[in-house]
């Protein structure tokens, strides 16, 4: 769809360890490089080596390949996913080749790290240092910086003065299946890992009014190598279900026939789960962290809670399950909200405004 405003190269990291495996995919001839309409993919193959000389790897292709894409076509725009290694990288084509640069700042910066204990371990401040050091590092070299939502840089007071837009990201959202009434009633979260993502709030919050709504499952979906902790939680209720992750198609099934999808995160960018429960019609809860209270209107297409708070979430969720009406009034607003404002063609024109006033309105690339 970019394809219909602007031209590039994408220099994309993939799961794949062998070119035969790209070219299963995407086809003959698909691997080193993959034509899509105006863009080109560049795969960086995934290595058996250890993690750190895997990073230093994919920096060195970033770097590498841009410059030598820059020599055969020269770009105009530079678009970074994240502040860290590879906004540094940015950073380095950016000085190289003068080219304008965006960073996309993907989540709630402060709350990157937040653990059960009071104190950080040494390795967590020393990640946490570092993240604030790519941060200033990128968004002071940067010509714009898109974030996920409203305010998520505010807090870091040299940064005030960055060029900022807003960008939730891409979700399909014409593909998803519309709400369907289910004989088997649930209320749905899918997050990992499950502490981040609130997984704990909601099931003590599900616990306390479980007895009420005997014919409702709490259905917990994620990726949980730590699944006892998890199992512990639940105190063995039967109305509580954990399920194995699944493909992006089952769970859009899942969710489309759920009654209320919950996301209590602690930590969090623009949620895809949340724009794909709204697309679905569905009423959403979720956590003031992050961007969720940017697509969620607190009384309008779902409710906002405080960070943490298992009370405020027991009320709401019981009057959600309670209104059957207004679980229908909230759903239709966030399948008009999610289908306009968040719809394809709204992050096609957002993304390619930003890049256009960041370079000028001459050809970008």
């Amino acid at each position: 769809m970019l394809s219909e405003k602007l031209e590039g190269d994408v220099l994309h990291p993939i799961w794949f360890r062998d070119r035969k495996d790209v070219e299963e995919m995407f086809g003959p001839g698909s691997y080193p490089v993959f034509q899509a309409r105006k863009f080109r993919f560049h795969w960086f193959l995934t290595t058996n080596t250890g993690v750190v000389r895997r990073k230093i790897a994919a920096m060195w292709f970033y770097v590498s390949k841009g410059l030598q894409v820059y020599r055969e076509r020269r770009f105009d725009c530079i678009v970074t996913y994240s502040h860290m290694a590879t906004g540094l990288c940015a950073v380095v084509l950016k000085l190289l080749t003068g080219a304008k640069l965006i960073v996309e700042i993907t989540t709630s910066l402060d709350l990157v790290y937040p653990v059960k204990k009071r104190n950080l371990s040494p390795g967590e401040w020393i990640m946490r240092l570092y993240s604030y050091l790519c941060l200033h590092i990128c968004l002071w070299t940067c010509d714009r910086a898109q974030l996920r939502g409203p305010g998520l840089i505010e807090r870091y007071r040299m940064l005030r003065n960055v060029p900022t837009s807003i960008l939730v990201g891409f979700v399909p959202v014409s593909t998803i299946p519309r709400h369907v009434e289910s004989s088997e009633k649930s209320v749905i979260f899918v997050g990992a890992p499950w502490y981040l993502k609130g997984a704990d709030v909601l099931i003590e919050a599900f616990r306390r009014l479980s007895g009420e709504f005997p014919d409702v499952k709490l259905r917990l979906l994620g990726y949980y190598p730590d699944r006892e902790q998890l199992d512990a939680l639940t105190g063995g209720s039967p109305q509580i279900e954990i399920l194995k992750a699944r493909s992006n198609p089952e769970v859009l099934e899942l969710i489309s026939k759920a009654l209320i999808l919950v996301l209590p995160s602690r930590c969090e960018g623009a949620p895809r789960v949340v724009i794909e429960a709204m697309a679905a019609g569905i009423p959403v809860i979720g956590s003031g962290a992050g961007a969720i209270p940017y697509l969620i209107r607190d009384g309008y297409n779902g409710f906002v809670v405080p960070v943490g708070d298992v009370s405020a979430l027991e009320t709401r969720l019981r009057r959600l399950l309670s209104e059957a009406d207004l679980r229908r009034t909230m759903g239709e607003r966030g399948y008009a909200l999610a289908h306009s404002k968040f719809s394809e063609q709204a992050y096609v024109e957002q993304f390619t405004r930003a890049v256009t006033e960041v370079v000028g309105e001459r050809g970008s690339r």
